[in-house]
């Protein structure tokens, strides 16, 4: 596992808590006097209002009053799309673009999407983006490019240090503070002019655009109108204008001229070939989102619906005692499932409670399923031994478990290549949805695992719609099939497993197809020495904390 990789999944960084305990006591008395002075305030603290003029309010307002009280929506099930209507959306906006995600990448579409609002600024588009500290490093001449332009703010959420702040105190403030510094803000939200929002599970890289030829990470996004924007761009407010954000200026080293100057012609240049690139094509030569909207080339279904989007204050309640918006939207949903649950979440680590809820859902008759990553496609190893405890439990309970394959999956059929097949070499899950009784639908960036519960802020849309339901219950079965992940199952009783296994843990089988035919494993299925190893060795640590 390249360091890189390790510093771009939170899960990964928790390692580091383990190993930063052997630094040496003087860094912890340096430490503790490093202390972040309070941020610059902005001088852009709301977003723009709602009666703001403009193409994307006109073309929305026929359905909006054919709607009223309703929002509506279109899902974003493949990278592609999802990546052409963020382009999309940051080309028509007029007014204002708010960014926020917890990582974004300096690759093929990273370069398009940030050159994009840099135009937008040229044309007199008022630019917000918030980022979180975790992963933005890598971006500072980039980003110092766009936070240079007038009409663009770059914001840092919980930052390590400031700009004062030496590599030995920040270091150190790993040390003092890991249980602050570990709260991450995790939201994603792309809104333009306060009428159009974009959320969902996807970060901003190519690898959640089937644009990177090594990986393609599986997920869903949502185009949001109505009512929930408005709420999006207050949950953006409340995060911008949190004592957690602070300026990029107050952060970033002083970068030279020529740095600058190379990084905005790089931009430039990115752009102008960007016509002869499969991903760029597309994206570049899409009709307006407006004209789309008025004509119904880009239809949308309107429901009623609601935001569950924890609050920046979160970071200020000890993770023992902090609450998840849409983790009690979710129990409360669930809790009230008459039919049906299914869960869709790559990192699934449900603790002893979790196991106790859906337990108690399914002996009372409501059918749970759950599809989450298998060792073998999960890009966070940790979090699968942490998942991989609680198999017997919830299997015992009559909860089905399934486990995404890593690999293509040669469909050819074209509906379901647009769900949540294709792609690149290896696939990994990476959406997160839930839907309750075909009926309602939460999709967001929430997880079932402590971190989003505990530690992280959250972002999720829940969507009261039979129709929608029932859709992505569609998209459910099809994921779940024996052509693109794996049933875990019990050995049955009496059996005797190929492999020994020891008499406490019981025994596990993964049933599914291999190039067409049933094939059924008695180990975890395509995962590396290595990956097994790893697993293992996690899977003995007492704290779920951890993950």
């Amino acid at each position: 596992m390249s360091l890189s990789r390790v510093f771009r999944s939170p899960r990964r960084y928790l390692l580091w808590r383990r190993r930063l305990t052997f630094l040496p006591l003087a860094l912890f008395v340096v430490a503790c006097s490093s202390v972040r002075p309070p941020p610059v305030p902005s001088q852009w603290a709301s977003h723009t209002s709602a009666a703001t003029p403009g193409a994307l309010a006109s073309a929305l307002a026929p359905s909006a009053l054919a709607h009223p009280g309703q929002s509506g929506f279109q899902l974003l099930a493949t990278g592609s799309d999802a990546f052409t209507a963020r382009l999309a959306l940051v080309q028509s906006a007029q007014h204002s673009l708010d960014v926020q995600y917890y990582s974004a990448e300096e690759d093929v579409t990273g370069r398009l999407l940030l050159q994009s609002l840099l135009d937008a600024a040229a044309r007199g588009v008022r630019v917000r983006m918030l980022v979180d500290d975790m992963n933005r490093r890598h971006l500072d001449p980039t980003l110092a490019v766009l936070d240079q332009h007038p009409n663009i703010e770059i914001r840092v959420f919980n930052p390590f240090g400031t700009l004062k702040t030496t590599l030995f105190e920040r270091a150190g403030n790993l040390l003092t503070q890991f249980d602050q510094l570990n709260r991450r803000m995790h939201n994603k939200a792309l809104i333009a002019d306060n009428q159009l929002a974009i959320v969902g599970g996807r970060n901003l890289g190519d690898e959640y655009f089937d644009a990177d030829p090594d990986i393609s990470f599986r997920d869903f996004d949502l185009l949001c109108a109505g009512p929930v924007v408005d709420a999006i761009s207050r949950s953006f407010d409340h995060f911008w204008t949190s004592p957690q954000s602070y300026p990029l200026k107050q952060l970033q080293s002083k970068i030279d001229k020529q740095t600058l100057d190379d990084t905005r012609e790089a931009l430039a240049r990115h752009w102008r070939d960007a016509d002869g690139m499969p991903v760029g094509h597309k994206a570049l030569h899409q009709p307006s989102l407006a004209d789309g909207l008025r004509s119904g080339e880009r239809p949308l279904f309107w429901a009623p619906a609601e935001l569950a989007a924890d609050s920046p204050d979160k970071l200020d309640i000890p993770a023992a005692e902090s609450k998840s918006a849409p983790g009690a939207k979710l129990r409360q949903l669930a809790a009230n499932a008459q039919h049906e649950v299914l869960i869709i979440s790559p990192y699934f680590i449900p603790l002893d409670g979790g196991v106790r809820f859906l337990s108690a859902l399914a002996q009372r008759g409501v059918k749970v399923r759950v599809l989450t990553n298998s060792l073998a496609a999960t890009d966070v190893v940790p979090v699968h031994a942490g998942y991989a405890r609680y198999r017997p439990a919830l299997l015992k309970a009559g909860i089905e478990l399934y486990e995404f394959k890593p690999i293509h999956s040669n469909i050819g059929e074209s509906t379901s290549r647009r769900i949540t097949l294709g792609g690149s070499s290896r696939a990994s899950l990476h959406g997160k949805a839930y839907v309750i009784d075909r009926r309602d639908v939460i999709l967001g960036s929430f997880n079932l695992d402590p971190r989003s519960v505990r530690q992280n802020t959250e972002l999720a849309m829940v969507i009261h719609s039979p129709e929608f339901a029932e859709r992505m219950a569609g998209i459910f079965d099809q994921a779940t099939s024996a052509r693109v992940s794996f049933r875990v199952e019990l050995v049955p009783p009496g059996t005797t497993p190929p492999t020994p296994t020891p008499p406490t843990i019981p025994a596990l089988r993964w049933v599914g197809e291999e190039n067409g035919q049933p094939r059924t494993f008695d180990v975890e299925p395509y995962a590396s020495f290595w990956r097994n190893s790893v697993a293992g060795a996690f899977t003995l640590l007492p704290s779920d904390d951890l993950f």
